[in-house]
């Protein structure tokens, strides 16, 4: 399958789905915000426990998670951005980070929790930075979007004689 044809099957399902426009919205939103998060096995736990807490749509909650998928391809760009981001509001002279060299590096150093403080801290402060007003984008958009789309569907009497 196709991206185009993917990404058209997840937002008809998002169309299928019987909610307030407003708790899709939500759902929308949030799975979008922790699209961004680097934690790459907890995304999806953690926006169904934030869209539940919000009373939002959990099932447009997970097709938001899944649609950031698409945005695979550019990940590493993605994450050294976020990084840079987040390393420049976390140093104290606001500086860009150091270039990268990873052949002085083994795949050992990086499970270590010291590594998880020097690299995860900035990348989880600058993915927040990114994904906070893509979020309040994502959850107009997706409101407006509904509406529309619930204005345009015909009305279940409509069909009756």
């Amino acid at each position: 399958m196709n991206p185009i044809a993917w990404l058209r099957a997840k937002t008809e399902e998002l169309f299928r789905i019987k909610d307030t426009p407003h708790a899709l919205a939500v759902g929308v939103a949030v799975g979008v915000f922790f699209g961004f998060v680097p934690l790459l096995g907890l995304k999806t736990l953690l926006a169904l426990g934030v869209t539940r807490l919000l009373r939002g749509n959990l099932v447009a909650s997970v097709i938001a998670v899944t649609l950031h998928d698409v945005l695979l391809p550019v990940a590493p760009l993605l994450l050294r951005w976020e990084y840079d981001i987040g390393y420049w509001l976390l140093s104290h002279r606001h500086e860009l980070p150091p270039h990268l060299h990873l052949d002085h590096h083994s795949p050992s150093s990086w499970l270590h929790w010291s590594t998880f403080f020097t690299v995860g801290r900035p990348l989880l402060v600058g993915s927040v930075v990114l994904a906070s007003p893509l979020t309040v984008v994502a959850y107009w958009v997706a409101l407006a979007w509904m509406l529309r789309s619930r204005r345009n569907l015909p009305s279940p009497s409509a069909d009756k004689p």
